[in-house]
């Protein structure tokens, strides 16, 4: 480099370094784009610039990456380590091709990869993107896919310098396009091509579409065939003027559109950016680049995670955002619609939906519309598949509205491919987890306002850590494909098709979805811990038994880790029960001994929803330990084929996603992994349980023994009254339960929740235990009620004999989760 060079270079640093400030995405490219530096690496940047240049140096400085503006050495060849594809656009001329240098220097490369066949650089795209706005539709050109001269790249960095991303891509092996393609001119050139298409995409994926203008948008909502055939036929039938029912599908448009504003995006960032610093300890997120492969692919992507929280709406909008990703419009209640929260989030992307469109088909072809109009226009969406958030922790069934509507627009002929990610959202504090509770108890849900805002801002304090991860995506396509290999056969851009495969179509995507959530769980120390606590029947572990149970738990899930989406944390047991007692949620006493950790009742209740975001995860190792703690010693094939006979009824309630072929997999891994512990002896055909590992056998044990326990009460039920109707057996099994669980101090507020009744009967009657009419098939019954009693304590079995042979009358307490907003 030349010395005048390098004395610019000092130059414009010196206000880039005090001025500038971006974050890199990926976070840590080396490790999640699998970059090699054992291997030669040359930076390719969209435009010539050296402000950008000098950006992308900081930033690989930082990350550990090779210094661009240090030359790249290769035999007695010596070259410069970064590219620029284009000229950029000067002040009065528009944007240049490819440069003569730049082309040379390809051709040079791929001379180098001809001479020496083990050669093998890696060309890694890069760019800097220093402002996201995309524009209003009525705007003319879209400055963020183009490049700036200097006096706006000047402006741009004065306003928005702070709020810069350098984005760092999967690297592109040089040796395979030599291999591939050739080495001629022709390839550098077209390197060059696919570089600027990979450009613009990316910038694309990073800003998203223009933003509409509402005016504009509900003028083509009312030109749509759809809306302007139900106005007329609503006209007709209630006998009003087309344009007062006109006005009324334009009023519902203002309650339900967004008004999305890039501006309040970028100051938000700041505020939330404080915000979580206050109430968290971190944000881990988890396999995001498979996010940013589908945008930049460009796939109309839909997010769907699960909902433990009003803060999942702004936590997963940040998150994308921090990501390089667009923000999404997000399907609300429209009981978040109150001032000043409404407006706020109306222009954050939020649109509104009401809890019903029952009855009122003018609503409901008009938020259809709309929505088919985000995704006709390339807007990402999300919503809440559960409808509302999770009082108890698990995963509620999934309300399908929103889903059937999203395969309705398929069938209105959308060109872009619509794909579903499935998103996990945990916490190891959830701000309204006490509010649950007493809501289970019976306490009426308070109504979202401003003073809950006003009381949430008052308690800031730190709650931890917060997990996102991000699951295994779901192309519609692809399913409509599987399921219905005619479906095009059904698009009808005019009139919203139903087809009779429409609803079952839709239930079993709402499975996947859900499984595919959990397949994304994340523990933690919090999850860990609380699972540990509330297996112990004091609900109380010495400091030294908790760490060696976490230990279980973490060899358990990475030895034999249930999905490849899922997150454990790798710091050692001792750092994870420090973590968790600086959460001031457990008791701890001392004693000459050291340290007991415990949870009191109160306590003990609340802990229960964070055991059960991440409960399925232990729910075979916890079956497999119950079995063998009962039986101490039994066959491999006996001990798979209890497990095959339980896994229908775990994997309907607790949404697992293995078939019959993965479950066997699994379950050998399981067995591995518990024999490396010492926890299982397995000799030939014979499963033992070792007795020096009791203590943590048991614990593992009892997590599933609640579950049991509710199966058995169900099952008693129907062996004493085969013909029993679905509703009584519903209400006597909670009543049952209710019961149980004072005289066994069972804290978990699931246990009796009606709804998790009723999903175990129609798990029975899928499974073929009961008949249509839930009549029960009695040796069946009788065989499966025979397993699950031998796996629960006598005490409990006398218990539910007891009951059983009292009058069930009465009704059952109110316990019901809401499963409002």
């Amino acid at each position: 480099m030349a010395l005048w060079q390098k004395l610019y270079y000092k130059l414009l640093n010196l206000p880039l370094s005090a001025w500038v400030k971006t974050h890199c995405i990926p976070s840590e490219p080396i490790e999640q784009l699998n970059l090699s530096l054992t291997r030669p690496i040359v930076y390719v940047l969209p435009f010539h610039s050296h402000t950008d240049l000098l950006t992308l140096r900081r930033t690989c400085l930082r990350q550990g990456l090779p210094d661009p503006l240090k030359p790249l050495t290769i035999g007695d060849t010596t070259l410069p380590r970064y590219v620029f594809i284009s000229h950029g656009r000067k002040v009065f001329s528009g944007q240049q091709d490819l440069p003569a240098r730049s082309l040379a220097h390809f051709k040079d490369l791929l001379n180098l990869h001809r001479q020496d066949s083990e050669l093998d650089i890696q060309l890694v795209p890069a760019s800097v993107l220093w402002q996201r706005d995309p524009g209003n539709e009525t705007q003319r050109d879209q400055a963020i896919l183009r490049a700036m001269n200097g006096p706006e790249k000047l402006w741009t960095i004065l306003t928005r310098g702070r709020d810069g991303m350098v984005r760092i891509s999967q690297a592109v092996s040089l040796r395979y396009m030599a291999d591939k393609h050739g080495t001629d001119q022709a390839i550098a050139h077209k390197l060059a091509r696919v570089a600027m298409i990979h450009f613009s995409r990316q910038k694309l994926a990073a800003s998203g579409p223009r933003l509409p203008n509402r005016a504009l948008l509900f003028k083509r909502l009312l030109a749509s065939k759809a809306i302007d055939k139900v106005v007329h036929d609503e006209a007709q039938s209630r006998n009003v003027s087309v344009e007062k029912v006109r006005k009324e599908a334009v009023d519902m448009m203002e309650e339900i559109a967004a008004n999305f504003s890039y501006r309040l995006i970028r100051y938000s960032d700041r505020l939330l950016t404080w915000l979580w610093n206050k109430l968290y300890q971190g944000i881990n997120v988890n396999n995001a680049e498979r996010v940013r492969q589908l945008a930049q692919d460009g796939h109309e992507i839909v997010y769907v995670p699960c909902h433990r929280s009003h803060m999942d709406y702004l936590l997963l909008s940040y998150v994308l955002y921090k990501e390089g990703l667009v923000p999404p419009h997000i399907a609300a209640g429209v009981n978040l619609n109150f001032f000043p929260a409404g407006p706020l989030f109306r222009r954050g992307g939020a649109f509104f939906i009401r809890r019903s469109f029952k009855g009122n088909r003018l609503y409901s072809t008009v938020f259809r519309e709309y929505l088919a109009e985000l995704f006709a226009r390339g807007y990402s969406v999300e919503y809440f598949s559960e409808g509302g958030r999770s009082r108890t922790g698990r995963l509620l069934p999934a309300k399908t509205g929103m889903l059937a509507m999203t395969l309705q627009a398929m069938l209105r002929g959308q060109q872009r491919p619509i794909t579903l990610v499935p998103v996990y959202i945990g916490y190891e504090h959830v701000m309204e987890v006490s509010t649950y509770a007493k809501e289970l108890q019976g306490q009426r849900k308070e109504k979202e306002s401003f003073g809950q805002v006003v009381g949430i801002v008052r308690k800031l304090r730190n709650y931890g850590l917060g997990y996102v991860n991000f699951g295994e995506p779901i192309p519609l396509n692809q399913h409509l494909n599987d399921k219905v290999p005619d479906w095009h056969d059904y698009i009808n851009p005019i009139e919203p098709q139903k087809p009779a495969w429409m609803n079952p179509v839709v239930n079993d995507l709402a499975e996947k979805v859900m499984t595919r959530i959990n397949d994304a769980a994340a523990t933690n120390a919090l999850t860990l811990c609380a699972t540990a606590l509330l297996a112990s029947r004091q609900r109380a572990l010495s400091r030294e038994a908790l760490e060696t149970q976490l230990a279980v738990y973490q060899q358990l899930l990475t030895q034999a880790p249930y999905s490849a989406c899922c997150s454990v944390p790798q710091d050692s047991p001792a750092d994870l029960v420090d973590h968790a007692l600086s959460l001031n949620k457990f008791v701890v006493e001392k004693d000459t001994m050291g340290d007991v950790i415990s949870l009191n009742r109160q306590q003990a209740i609340l802990m229960t929803y964070y055991r059960n975001n991440v409960i399925h995860l232990v729910a075979l190792p916890s079956l497999i330990a119950q079995i063998l703690i009962t039986h101490k010693t039994i066959s491999q094939s006996g001990l798979r084929a209890c497990v095959q006979q339980l896994y229908p009824l775990l994997k309907a309630e607790l949404f697992m996603s293995f078939d019959q072929a993965s479950l066997d997999s699994y379950f050998d891994a399981l067995l591995h992994a518990m024999q490396a512990q010492s926890l299982i002896c397995c000799n030939v055909d014979k499963v033992t349980m070792n007795n020096a590992k009791l203590g943590e056998l048991q614990l593992l044990g009892r997590t599933i023994v609640e579950t049991l326990q509710r199966y058995a009460i169900t099952l008693t039920l129907y062996t004493h009254q085969p013909h029993i109707e679905k509703r009584d057996l519903e209400k006597h099994s909670q009543m049952l339960a209710q019961r149980l669980s004072r005289l066994h101090g069972i804290n978990a507020p699931e246990f009796f929740d009606k709804g998790v009744f009723s999903t175990f009967v129609d798990t029975l009657r899928e499974q073929g235990y009961l008949d249509d009419d839930a009549k029960a098939n009695a040796e069946r019954i009788q065989a499966l009620n025979n397993l699950v009693c031998g796996l629960i304590s006598p005490e409990v079995q006398l218990t539910i004999q007891a009951v059983l042979n009292q009058p069930l009358t009465g009704r059952a307490e109110n316990t019901e989760s809401d499963s409002g907003q």
